[in-house]
């Protein structure tokens, strides 16, 4: 059995796919954020698991607060942390701390559109596609080795809102399946490349 501490900072849909996928072998240990107002801790409390806040505004700066937080997902003795909408920008020691048992979750098709307002400017941008990646966490923003991605088509007249929501069904999908790859030891790092032992399932790579 696998322990997995899930961070958020709002209503954690995502972690709520991942909870709900109950993914073999995998204990979802905590659920943590740094916003004690985040409506995903209720959530995962009317479920029985285990949660805490530390609000960083709390703190002097932001390696005060990542050193504070790597004590707290420590207390749960993490096979893997996963960033579910976590909204921080981590400190190269926390990512050195996690490296190669931290994901994370980006609303774009990586390497295009780091940072946030991925939508707007993809549509602004006159893309064709838009999406999202899982990745593992580095220390340099949304550049980890990519685990899988998800596609959507950006339709005539698409607004930021309908192209987010479109994208994160995909999420939704894309997510607790590779949670589940982690889990069972099937992805492997070369380079920054992730290559999966099992025979992948194309169908949960490329979704349009």
């Amino acid at each position: 059995m696998k322990n997995v501490v899930i961070l958020i900072s709002g209503r954690g849909s995502n972690m709520q796919s991942i909870v709900n996928a109950e993914i073999p072998n995998a204990r979802i240990a905590a659920v943590l954020s740094n916003n004690p107002d985040a409506a995903g801790l209720a959530w995962a409390v009317e479920r029985g698991i285990a949660t805490a806040a530390l609000n960083h505004k709390d703190f002097a700066d932001r390696a005060a607060f990542d050193r504070e937080m790597m004590r707290l997902i420590d207390g749960f003795a993490p096979d893997l942390v996963v960033l579910a909408g976590f909204m921080r920008i981590l400190t190269p020691e926390f990512c050195a701390h996690y490296e190669g048992r931290c994901i994370n979750i980006h609303p774009s098709l990586l390497p295009a559109f780091t940072g946030l307002h991925t939508h707007r400017r993809a549509i602004e941008e006159g893309c064709r596609v838009a999406g999202c990646t899982i990745h593992f966490v580095t220390a340099e923003l949304d550049n980890g080795p990519i685990i899988a991605q998800g596609v959507v088509p950006i339709l005539d007249g698409d607004t930021e809102e309908a192209l987010a929501a479109r994208v994160l069904s995909v999420e939704h999908v894309l997510f607790p399946q590779a949670v589940a790859d982690f889990v069972s030891g099937s992805l492997h790092i070369e380079g920054k490349r992730v290559v999966k032992t099992a025979a992948a399932d194309e169908s949960q790579r490329v979704l349009a």
